[in-house]
């Protein structure tokens, strides 16, 4: 909500003009998303953090799935294996215990789903409806709270048995939920920016990048238990976005190589207008004899009538 009041307030002050977005559209992918972020703080809840990582580690390979079924988008065998040494350094690094349990497994599935959808409609709606992330972020927020809104204090009463709304919020409490919900701001913004400039499957690998970096800043500042394990695992994740970076950026430079038209073609291209110029011209005279023949037999058969 905080997201969309401040939104809201760089509109009034002409920041950005919003964009008409099918109503059906924006509502289902602002629900959709919303449950996602329900979905994966349950997943955490029921799982050990072993078992949550592998969660988010599954989303990868399941966008690269749909993407290629449902939309054909084609994943080169070099992508394919920087993601696989990406997802096995993070594995390595992150994931300690894994105790599953089947209400949590079912969470988790349902996780994965509605976030890759989710992220996969950020990324089609604003390539395929022309708008920006801010557009389409400042008309589907609204939906967003109002799905946690009503799912969570609900949900948080069965599973906590306490109302969230009778807790004694203090000064610091405030203070410290008004933070977040200001860097909540960031995040939205910067999520569906990157998602809309590049890809879904990027976005992760970004994810990724971002718990490597909790884990060195938590041994680092924290001084959080830190081992080999660990070390390894972080290198591994750091070289497989290396070969992603570097793979992704091979191939954009092939298709961009690909789509320029060769000198040759060009001056053929800029030729050929010119040498059928007569030939046109010729075609066009003898079009506008043949139409004005036939208004002339219409005329007349018209004068005929009358």
């Amino acid at each position: 909500m905080v997201t969309f009041c401040t939104l809201h307030m760089a509109h009034r002050l002409r920041f950005f003009e919003p964009k008409f977005v099918d109503a059906k559209t924006v509502i289902l992918f602002g629900i959709l998303n919303g449950t996602s972020i329900g979905l994966l703080n349950l997943s955490l809840g029921f799982n050990s953090i072993g078992f949550y990582q592998m969660t988010k580690l599954a989303i990868i390979p399941f966008t690269v799935l749909l993407e290629t079924v449902f939309l054909n988008k084609k994943f080169s065998q070099n992508i394919k294996l920087s993601l696989l040494v990406l997802l096995l350094g993070v594995g390595i690094a992150s994931i300690t215990d894994l105790k599953l349990n089947l209400l949590g497994s079912i969470l988790s599935l349902l996780a994965i789903a509605t976030t890759c959808v989710g992220q996969i409609m950020t990324n089609t709606i604003q390539k395929r409806l022309k708008v920006s992330s801010t557009q389409l972020l400042y008309q589907s927020s609204p939906y967003q709270a109002a799905i946690l809104f009503v799912t969570g204090p609900f949900v948080d009463q069965c599973l906590t048995k306490r109302n969230v709304f009778a807790f004694n919020y203090s000064f610091i409490v405030l203070a410290f939920i008004i933070l977040s919900c200001l860097i909540a701001v960031s995040v939205n913004f910067s999520t569906f920016l990157v998602i809309g400039t590049t890809s879904p499957v990027t976005y992760q690998v970004l994810g990724h990048l971002k718990t490597c970096l909790v884990l060195s800043f938590g041994y680092t500042l924290l001084h959080d238990p830190f081992t080999a394990r660990n070390i390894l695992g972080i290198l591994v994740a750091i070289f497989g976005m290396a070969l992603y970076s570097y793979f992704s950026v091979q191939e954009g430079k092939k298709k961009s190589a690909d789509n320029v038209i060769p000198v040759s073609q060009m001056r053929d291209a800029e030729s050929k207008p010119l040498l059928m110029a007569k030939t046109t011209v010729h075609h066009e005279e003898k079009d506008s004899d043949e139409s004005r023949k036939t208004n002339g037999v219409v005329t007349a058969t018209k004068d005929s009538f009358a």
